[in-house]
């Protein structure tokens, strides 16, 4: 009788041991599969990072080349990097004026 229910109790043991090494397998499985939900959202979710949705809206399927730019034809693109050219002033007194000035500098200094 002793005999018997010993080997219950340990049939027991190994039941519960089963179970739950098969609960936490369910719970691994589940986690990686969620983490790699997760991953595959993070990835398609930044177009950077999915090469099949880089270029789409170029049309270029899985090509990670700089598109033009709107303004890469424009005529007067380039007006603000050229320095600004100092151009003649009038000064109506004749000692003040820039070509008195230029002559001084010349020939008195």
């Amino acid at each position: 009788d002793d005999d018997d229910e010993e080997e219950l109790m340990r049939e027991l043991e190994r039941i519960k041991k089963e179970r739950a090494q098969e609960a936490a397998r369910k719970e691994r499985e589940t986690n990686e599969e969620a983490a790699a939900e997760r991953d595959s959202a993070v990835l398609q979710g930044n177009p950077l990072l999915d090469p099949t949705r880089a270029g789409a809206g170029a049309g270029n399927r899985g090509s990670f080349a700089v598109k033009r730019r709107w303004d890469d034809d424009v005529v007067f693109k380039n007006q603000s990097r050229e320095p600004k050219k100092e151009g003649r002033r009038f000064i109506n007194d004749t000692v003040r004026n820039d070509f008195h000035r230029r002559f001084l500098s010349k020939y008195v200094q």
